[in-house]
């Protein structure tokens, strides 16, 4: 029951995340623009371009900040991954070192390996 809850929630968030394409693609442009905008501030020495810059960068906040379905597109990214993160109920987290046993002999032998490296 819970799979299908996850897998319920899942195709929503990927319809959600393909009807708003449109919508993130605007979030990113207005988030590169507001990058840029910042950037340039920073470099800048004269007053008027610092003027400029800022309000480049200003432009670019407000176009981001007004883009309401593109945080929903992002929101629905963040679901996703989460979902897919949970969808086996582990951490997915591998670790490739050998398990450790009480024989002797394999402890020998991992032993050895690491003093003849």
């Amino acid at each position: 029951m819970k799979k299908f809850g996850l897998f319920i929630i899942g195709i929503t968030a990927a319809i959600t995340i393909l009807c708003s394409l449109g919508a993130l693609a605007g979030l990113a442009i207005s988030a590169a623009i507001l990058y840029v905008g910042i950037h340039f501030y920073l470099k800048s020495t004269s007053t008027f371009s610092k003027i400029v810059w800022a309000l480049v960068a200003i432009a670019g906040l407000l176009t981001a900040t007004a883009n309401i379905p593109g945080f929903i597109g992002l929101t629905a990214i963040v679901i996703l991954w989460y979902i897919l993160r949970k969808w086996d109920g582990s951490n997915n987290q591998q670790s490739f070192a050998a398990p450790k046993s009480d024989d002797p002999f394999t402890n020998f032998e991992n032993q050895w390996k690491e003093l003849t490296k």
